[in-house]
């Protein structure tokens, strides 16, 4: 039998085991990550539920059912330092709850999986879903081997000493086979559905990102003996941006950032010579994120004629939008109309394992539940526990609706002959799923 409650006690558990006063330390591959991942094998060792790790370090338990077509419940145990304590790891124990009811009703008609994705953070090497790039085939191994951590490790070292080959990261793709639909839970990590007054919410898709440099180079001179109207200055242009990519933002009802700004020489006592500004931009629409991107570019030429400067952009990393399966989407609203009595259908502006499951053709569909001040990556990270019960319980009615949905429409295909799963948004589409913000 489901047993919510028992979910908020090893959730504690966890934090108790793997976190101190400045709140969760499971960053990926490291000591911590480790004691998590033995938390949750100690966990399934009770059940009698076996487990392996794939060729990326992605940790799978399988529950064999009558069918090889299989049901995949996923999440993440690591976070990112001084995080909170339910991202991520609420999906996986949720998960191992939902295994628990359903192998205590006997052998279950498809089989399901629990899955451990490696680093989705990205907290510690910079680049998030690690583990679910490797198994939806979005993964270049040249690239990752280039990436260090602040202390100058490279990922392939932390890798090698977790018992994980670098190299054979691309072969995790090979655990496709079989799988009919994934499904993930996880908490808002923003404020909309606190401010609605609701408690889960039915997510229609991740957004798309764009993240790149913009590079402003001017002429560096004295700050006390050139006149201001004959400089060159870096940081004028780049601060005009500011103001800018909020009113990209209104017009197309997406988000946008300017995350961080390096100058050079970054002394007071030089006009800047030259200023990098990184800059995040999403939206469910792929054609509004284009749009935005173009406007952005557009702008800073602009302020760089202005002040007759010049202009230069990098690439950092993008992802499409990702809608999720529209039969799923309905059966996860349901599933929440049951227990809440009332649902909300919403896009997630943070990218989650479930849109490189998506990217693989997976039918894919992901329940959220409210989170608390719309706080995450922080240790005040909360959600009510009454509303983690919630969430529970309306994963375990999701889990027996499209388990019951794979047996009618998807038995015996492959993610290939899915349809509607993860394909990018469409204007009119994306538009409209937006505008349920």
């Amino acid at each position: 039998m489901l047993s919510p409650s028992r979910t908020v006690e090893e959730l504690k558990a966890l934090r108790e085991l793997t976190g101190d006063a400045n709140g969760a330390q499971r960053v990926a591959f490291t000591e911590k990550w480790l004691a998590a991942r033995a938390f949750l094998k100690d966990k399934l060792d009770a059940l009698g539920i076996p487990y392996e790790m794939d060729p990326a370090g992605n940790l799978w338990a399988t529950l064999k059912g009558k069918s090889d077509t299989t049901l995949v419940i996923g999440g993440h145990l690591d976070s990112v330092p001084n995080g909170g304590w339910l991202d991520g790891c609420l999906n996986v124990l949720a998960g191992l709850e939902v295994l628990r009811d359903i192998q205590s009703r006997g052998t279950p008609d498809i089989t399901l999986k629990l899955v451990d994705w490696a680093d989705e953070e990205g907290a510690r090497f910079g680049r998030s879903l690690y583990g679910s790039s490797a198994f939806s085939g979005y993964f270049d191994v040249e690239t990752m081997r280039k990436l260090k951590d602040r202390d100058g490790v490279p990922l392939e070292d932390a890798l090698q000493n977790v018992g994980i080959t670098l190299s054979d990261a691309p072969k995790a793709k090979e655990g496709q086979q079989n799988i009919a639909a994934y499904l993930e839970l996880h908490i808002e990590q923003g404020p909309v559905l606190e401010g609605m007054g609701l408690p889960l919410g039915a997510v229609l898709g991740t957004v798309g990102v764009e993240r790149h440099t913009i590079t402003f180079k001017g002429q560096a001179a004295h700050s006390g003996s050139t006149p201001m109207n004959v400089r060159k200055d870096a940081f004028l242009a780049a601060g005009k941006m500011s103001q800018e990519i909020y009113e990209i933002a209104a017009r197309h009802n997406g988000v946008c950032t300017i995350g961080s700004c390096t100058t050079k020489p970054g002394i007071v006592t030089s006009v800047v010579e030259e200023c990098t500004i990184t800059l995040d931009q999403r939206h469910l629409d792929a054609e509004h994120l284009a749009a935005m991107w173009q406007e952005a570019q557009d702008a800073a030429r602009r302020f760089a004629e202005e002040g007759n400067v010049e202009v230069e952009f990098g690439y950092l990393w993008n992802i499409e939008p990702i809608l999720f399966h529209p039969d799923l989407i309905d059966a996860c609203a349901q599933a929440i109309q049951e227990t809440a009595g009332v649902v909300h259908r919403l896009p997630s502006g943070p990218l989650h394992d479930a849109a490189e499951v998506a990217r693989a053709g997976i039918p894919t569909v992901m329940l959220f539940v409210q989170s608390l001040r719309g706080i995450s990556h922080n240790k005040i990270e909360d959600t009510l526990e009454e509303h983690i019960e919630m969430s529970v319980t309306a994963l375990g009615k999701l889990t027996d609706q499209v388990i019951g949905w794979v047996l009618n429409h998807a038995e015996g295909r492959g993610p290939s002959d899915q349809c509607d799963a993860g394909r990018p948004a469409s204007t009119t589409s994306g538009q409209d799923r937006a505008e349920s913000l």
